[in-house]
């Protein structure tokens, strides 16, 4: 995957590889022994049933997506659901 900058995701709209929006990037979390990047903490959308993601959620409400999950970054990120 080619070099993207952080300052250039944030607020950025997460959507699901089946279409649905999940909401806005919040911030992305990372191991700090490792420097690897781990979770993208996704606001959720206010119209989104948060039930219907499998998403863990911290206590704020946020998704936490695996890094892993991301599939494509361009006008949004695509996460594999």
């Amino acid at each position: 995957m080619p070099e993207i900058l952080a300052e250039n995701l944030s607020g950025k709209a997460v959507m699901g590889s089946d279409g649905t929006e999940l909401g806005m990037l919040y911030n992305i979390t990372m191991d700090l022994k490792t420097g690897e990047l781990a979770d993208l903490l996704v606001e959720p959308d206010e119209e989104l049933d948060a039930g219907s993601v499998a998403f863990d959620a911290d206590d704020r409400g946020r998704f936490q997506v695996p890094v892993t999950r991301v599939q494509a970054v361009k006008d949004y990120i695509v996460v594999q659901r």
